[in-house]
């Protein structure tokens, strides 16, 4: 028998970057964009590589590209690192394990480091088939945060919690990582946001800006663990405007997004200091009429837009500085 999981690509709508500092947040996952891991019984454990592990290249300027984006590890290591944790978590609460191997491959058509969730996609599928397989239960919500071990104490990798969350959950999920429930019990509180109170949405990416996001997220790391006066309030901050965007949501006033939106990239801009070649997007899609904020830590954007004639001026928009826009199909709870 094949255990088949699936993780959706996510995109951080409003909040982000505060996941990572006790801020809040509210993220969708979207199935335009998956990474599947298959798993089966099998006499010894296997970890089978995937295009992400690749070891040939076509020229050494192509290898040289290739190691100062991933490094010298691919999609492995994280499915590997996530198993070790689920290990590890399960001797800690005395969960026998029953005695069987397997063999693991993964595939993710997600494009790779444009801030879309790619490895955490690959942890959290991971997670997910190693229970179906042993038949083990563990609590949802402690599940993103076992992920973000896999990533953060494992492999050194700076992440927050925001991308574990939704793709665990799946579509549409606010998020509140309060310091003191997060420190005392793991996690925080996560509440469910139908996708029908949302306005307009879309996403859209360059595939030319792959970059390592954990190198942003550790310079943030630095400064917030420095107790930097501007860092500690941006993410107060950016913590605010999810909640905003939870109450004017629930409230039915989903018009008010688009301001909150096109606020939290402005925080972003002026505390961090945005690269040019990023910021080009926001513009871009400012200019149709379309609101507009990074999905991640950069690479794509997420923002909302009125009416079919604003999205084909986003599109015209976006084309033009080669970015490619989608409309994320939202699953259903479940799927």
């Amino acid at each position: 028998m094949i255990y088949k999981t699936t993780s959706y690509a996510r995109a951080g709508l409003i909040g982000n970057p505060s996941d990572g500092y006790f801020g809040k947040t509210i993220a969708f996952t979207f199935k335009n964009f998956k990474a599947e891991v298959h798993l089966w019984e099998s006499p010894e454990i296997q970890f089978q590589p995937g295009h992400v592990d690749d070891a040939a290249f076509p020229s050494m300027d192509r290898l040289l590209k290739d190691i100062s984006l991933y490094g010298y590890y691919g999609g492995v290591r994280l499915l590997k690192a996530t198993a070790k944790v689920l290990i590890e978590y399960c001797n800690d609460h005395e969960i026998q394990l029953p005695r069987r191997n397997f063999t693991v491959r993964y595939r993710s058509n997600i494009p790779r480091l444009v801030g879309l969730g790619g490895s955490s996609a690959l942890c959290t599928a991971m997670f997910k088939s190693l229970l179906n397989f042993y038949e083990i239960d563990v609590p949802q919500e402690i599940i993103p945060t076992l992920c973000l071990h896999a990533e953060t104490r494992e492999l050194n990798i700076q992440a927050g919690l925001q991308d574990r969350v939704i793709q665990v959950y799946n579509g549409v999920m606010f998020m509140d990582f309060n310091e003191q429930l997060v420190t005392e019990r793991g996690y925080g509180t996560y509440s469910r946001v139908d996708p029908a109170l949302l306005p307009y949405i879309y996403v859209a990416y360059d595939p030319d800006r792959a970059e390592v996001s954990g190198t942003y997220h550790r310079n943030l790391r630095v400064l917030f663990d420095q107790k930097d006066e501007t860092m500690v309030e941006a993410m107060k901050t950016f913590a605010n405007l999810a909640q905003e965007a939870n109450d004017c949501l629930l409230a039915g006033r989903k018009e008010r997004l688009a301001d909150i939106v096109d606020r939290n990239f402005d925080l972003r801009d002026r505390i961090f200091k945005v690269a040019s070649s990023n910021r080009r997007m926001v513009f871009a899609a400012r200019k149709a009429g379309a609101s507009a904020k990074f999905a991640g830590s950069g690479g794509a954007i997420v923002g909302t837009y009125d009416n079919d004639k604003t999205l084909r001026k986003l599109e015209t928009n976006l084309k033009r500085i080669n970015c490619r826009l989608l409309i994320p199909e939202i699953p259903l709870v479940g799927d």
